[in-house]
């Protein structure tokens, strides 16, 4: 687990340095470059380290960077608060509360709550984002979750590799990336994760967008949206989403989804609910 996290940091990092170039940081181009972004010696001095401790870093050597070095990295790399929150996190330093393990179970009381949202469909999320509970108005609108098995019910799986649930995702193009950067951002605590890397690598052979996006290590944190569907039943429709925490389980989430006037969307999404 520790080296596949070593591995990621320093490919997050190489990543960071890539889309970098001399004159974002302030430096000089005299020479001419065969690879795109910031050298590795550049990077290095800006952030006052060793060239070769640096190199050792990307390589995903055991070393361990203190807070200051990691805030120096940040600075010179000019990472935004997500990105600099996400490299202390697989570097091991200030890390959140560490990634639960095993089967989560939603708690009645959640259950409950779910079942009396008649009008707005939503789900349960679990760690790695498979969907755990949902109500009737999520399977009016996405489809019988229980119909679906292992990760055929995770939401990369149904934004990358399931057709009938792409279908009804009207901005996909926008949608899957942001989707699989706030999924990146929550992994971080799971790199390594066996059932995590399973995933990974199913949807790195399933789909040629997510094999494309995957290594460039784009991460999100998670807000509020909008969600535009296109049902064979209810037509054009709009949906803003909101994530709430579960309390009982850090790694858990409620995604609810509310009816917007936007194209008749309550009106149209209550005849549904009505003829099912």
């Amino acid at each position: 687990m520790l080296q596949a996290q070593r591995r990621e940091l320093g490919a997050f990092l190489r990543s960071r340095r890539e889309r970098l170039t001399p004159a974002d940081v302030g430096l000089p181009g005299l020479f001419r470059r065969r690879t795109p972004g910031l050298r590795r010696e550049e990077v290095a001095l800006l952030a006052g380290v060793g060239i070769t401790w640096y190199t050792w870093l990307e390589q995903g050597r055991d070393i361990s960077p203190s807070l200051e070095v990691l805030a120096a990295l940040a600075g010179a790399l000019k990472l935004d608060p997500i990105e600099q929150r996400h490299l202390f996190i697989l570097a091991g330093r200030q890390p959140p509360e560490p990634g639960s393990a095993g089967p989560q179970l939603v708690e009645e009381a959640v259950l409950r709550m779910l079942a009396s949202l008649t009008a707005q469909p939503a789900y349960v999320l679990g760690r790695r984002w498979d969907v755990l509970a949902w109500n009737r108005a999520a399977q009016i609108l996405f489809g019988d979750y229980g119909k679906l098995e292992g990760d055929q019910r995770n939401i990369l799986h149904l934004v990358f590799a399931n057709e009938k649930h792409r279908r009804l995702l009207v901005d996909w193009d926008e949608l899957a990336p942001t989707t699989l950067a706030m999924f990146r951002a929550d992994c971080a605590r799971h790199v390594g994760n066996p059932d995590f890397e399973r995933l990974i690598a199913a949807l790195m052979h399933q789909s040629p967008e997510f094999r494309e996006w995957w290594p460039r290590h784009d991460i999100l944190c998670r807000l509020a949206n909008r969600k535009r569907i296109h049902h064979p039943r209810g037509g054009r429709m709009v949906f803003e989403y909101t994530t709430f925490s579960v309390t009982a389980d850090p790694d858990m989430r409620l995604i609810v989804y509310t009816p917007l006037e936007e194209d008749q969307t309550a009106e149209k999404f209550a005849a549904m609910l009505r003829g099912s």
